[in-house]
C-alpha cells in the first residue's frame, strides 16, 4: 500500500525537474529521500508477504510449519525407501551388465552412484542428528532433500534402462542366464552345508553365528526362484510377455540373495582360517606389549590405572593363548576349547588390551608395531562389517533406519582406516580408531537389524508370498490395494532398478496375489 501511493509522488516530482531544469539541483535531496521511502516500504510488504505465507494460525489457509517428530519419521521413511531403492537398482543394474557390457550401461551406472553418494551423505547427517550435533530441524531437512535427489535421480534414470535391459524383447536370453545360475547355485547349497558343519565342529557358536542360518535361507530363495522361472516360462508359452517380465525379475532378485547367503558361508569361513593364523602373532606382540609396560617406572607419566590395565591384560593374553592352544588334554578339555574358540574376538580382545595400554601410558601408536596392529583390526572390521551388510541386504523389508545408519558409519570408517594409499592417508593412530569403531558401529547395526527382524516375524503366507520375498525386499507392497481386498505385503511385484517412483513398475497383476478364498459350497451340494 505504501508503495503505491508514494509511486506517483516520484513520477511527479521528476516531472517537476524535466519542467524546472534551472530548479534540479535544489530537488534532488527531497527525490533521493522519496525514493528511499519508496524502497523500505516495498521491502516492508515483502516481508508482510512472506510472513503470511509461513504463518502457523490455524485457519489461516497458510503452509504450517511440520513439527519436528513428523519430520523425524518422514525422513527416517525416506531414508530406508531411498537404501532399499539403491540396493535394488545396484542388484538389477548388475543382471544388465552381465549381459550387455558395462559401456552399455554406464549413464545408469552413474546415476546409481550419484544416488549412493547422497544417500551415504544422508546416512551421514542421520549420525550426526542421533549424536546429538547440530540443528535438528536443518538436519532432517537436509535428510530429506538429499533423499529425494537421489531417488529422483534414479526415476530420471529407469527409463534409459529398460531401454538397454529390453526385457520385454530380451526375456528369453535373460531367463537362460537365470537358470544357469540357479542350477549352480542348487550345486552349492550342499557345499555350504558341509562347511557350516565344519565351522560347528571347529568353533564358538559366536565365531559362526553370523553366518549360522545362511544355508536355509538360501534354499528358500531358490524355492521362490524355482516358481519364478517355471511361471516365466508358462507366461512366454502363452503370450504374457508383461507376466514373464515380473516372474523373471524376482526370480534375478531371489538369485542375487542366495548368492549372497551362501558366498557369506564361504568368505566367512576363510576369514575365521585367516583370524587363526594371525593370533598367534597377535599374542606375541601383546605379551611383548605387556613386558614393555611392566618395566615402565612408576612415574607421573603412567596413568593410576596402569596396573589394573596389565593385570586385566594378562588375563585376557592368557585365557587367549588356551584357547589357541586346545585348553587342555582329553575330551573334555577339546570340546571346551573348541566351544570357546572365536579367533575374530580373539583378536578383537587382544586389540583391547593394547589400546587400554596406549591410554594408560599416554603414547600414541606408531611405527611397524602399529601397522600390524592396524591389519588385524581392520581383518575384523571387514568381517563385521560385510556381516551387518548381508543381513541388512537379504533382510531390508524388517530393517528400521537406525539399523541401517549404523551400518552405513560403519562402512565410511571402515574406508577411511582402508584409505592407506591415497592422500591423506591416516596416521596410524586415527586409522586404528576408525577401524574399532567400524568393527563396533557394525556389530551394534546387526544387532538392531537382528531386532528388527524378530519383531517382523516370519511373514509367510499363500503363493510366492514366501519370508525370503518380503523380508529380502524382493516384493512389494501392491499400491492398489484397498480396504475391500487388502491382500498380502509382497503382492505387488518385484522390486527394479529406480527410485521410489519407478521401482514398482513391473507389477506382475494377478501372478503375485493370492487368489480368494472360495466361498463353502451348500450342503446339499458339497460332494461327498
Amino acid at each position: 500500500m505504501c508503495a503505491t501511493v508514494l509511486v506517483p509522488v516520484v513520477v511527479v516530482a521528476v516531472t517537476g525537474i524535466v519542467r524546472n531544469p534551472t530548479s534540479d539541483a535544489d530537488l534532488v535531496l527531497p527525490l533521493v529521500a522519496v525514493v528511499a521511502a519508496v524502497a523500505v516500504a516495498a521491502y516492508a510488504s515483502i516481508r508482510r508477504i512472506r510472513r503470511t505465507a509461513t504463518r502457523t494460525t490455524p485457519g489461516t489457509g497458510a503452509a504450517a510449519v511440520v513439527p519436528l517428530d513428523e519430520l523425524d519419521r518422514r525422513a527416517q521413511r525416506l531414508l530406508v525407501l531411498t537404501d532399499d531403492c539403491v540396493r535394488t537398482s545396484r542388484e538389477e543394474l548388475g543382471a544388465a551388465e552381465a549381459l550387455s557390457g558395462s559401456e552399455a550401461v554406464r549413464l545408469s551406472a552413474e546415476a546409481l552412484e550419484f544416488a549412493a553418494a547422497e544417500l551415504a551423505r544422508a546416512f551421514l547427517v542421520r549420525q550426526r542428528l542421533d549424536d546429538g550435533e547440530g540443528r535438528r530441524r536443518v538436519l532432517l531437512e537436509e535428510i530429506l532433500a538429499r533423499c529425494e535427489a537421489a531417488g529422483l535421480r534414479l526415476d530420471a534414470a529407469a527409463a534409459g534402462f529398460d531401454q538397454i535391459r529390453a526385457l520385454e524383447r530380451t526375456v528369453p536370453q535373460a531367463l537362460e542366464h537365470t537358470e544357469t545360475r540357479f542350477r549352480e547355485l542348487t550345486a552349492r547349497v550342499a557345499e555350504a552345508d558341509g562347511t557350516l558343519a565344519g565351522l560347528r565342529e571347529g568353533y564358538a557358536l559366536t565365531a559362526y553365528l553370523p553366518v549360522a542360518g545362511h544355508d536355509e535361507e538360501a534354499k528358500d530363495r531358490l524355492v521362490l526362484a524355482t516358481a519364478c522361472l517355471n511361471r516365466t516360462r508358462q507366461a512366454l508359452d502363452g503370450g504374457g510377455t508383461e507376466d514373464a517380465v515380473a516372474a523373471l525379475r524376482t526370480a534375478e532378485a531371489a538369485v542375487d540373495q542366495a548368492v549372497l547367503l551362501l558366498d557369506g558361508v564361504t568368505r566367512h569361513a576363510a576369514d575365521l582360517s585367516a583370524a587363526a593364523r594371525e593370533l598367534p602373532a597377535a599374542v606375541t606382540a601383546a605379551e611383548a606389549d605387556l613386558a614393555e609396560a611392566r618395566a615402565e617406572p612408576d612415574t607421573g607419566t603412567a596413568r593410576a590405572d596402569l596396573h589394573g590395565r596389565i593385570s586385566h591384560g594378562e588375563s585376557v593374553v592368557a585365557a587367549v593363548r588356551e584357547e589357541a592352544d586346545g585348553g587342555g588334554s582329553g575330551p573334555k578339555g577339546e570340546r571346551d576349547a573348541r566351544e570357546q574358540n572365536d579367533p575374530l574376538d580373539a583378536l578383537r580382545r587382544i586389540e583391547q588390551v593394547a589400546t587400554g595400554l596406549d591410554r594408560a601410558l599416554h603414547r600414541v601408536p606408531d611405527g611397524s608395531r602399529a601397522l600390524a596392529r592396524l591389519q588385524r583390526a581392520l581383518l575384523v572390521a571387514r568381517v563385521a562389517v560385510r556381516a551387518a551388510s548381508d543381513h541388512v541386504t537379504t533382510h531390508r523389508g524388517a530393517v528400521h533406519c537406525e539399523a541401517r545408519t549404523r551400518l552405513a558409519e560403519a562402512e565410511r570408517r571402515l574406508h577411511a582406516a582402508e584409505s592407506t594409499e591415497t592422500p591423506p592417508v591416516p596416521a596410524p593412530a586415527d586409522a586404528l580408531a576408525d577401524a574399532r569403531e567400524a568393527d563396533a558401529l557394525a556389530r551394534r547395526a546387526r544387532q538392531l537389524a537382528e531386532r528388527d527382524v524378530r519383531a517382523y516375524g516370519t511373514p509367510y503366507g499363500e503363493g510366492l508370498w514366501t519370508g525370503g520375498a518380503v523380508l529380502g525386499g524382493i516384493l512389494l507392497d501392491a499400491p492398489h490395494r484397498t480396504a475391500g481386498r487388502p491382500g498380502h505385503p509382497g503382492d505387488g511385484g518385484p522390486a527394479s532398478y529406480g527410485g521410489p517412483g519407478t521401482r514398482g513398475r513391473r507389477d506382475g497383476g494377478e501372478l503375485f496375489r493370492p487368489a480368494p478364498p472360495q466361498s463353502p459350497l451348500p450342503d446339499e451340494t458339497r460332494a461327498p
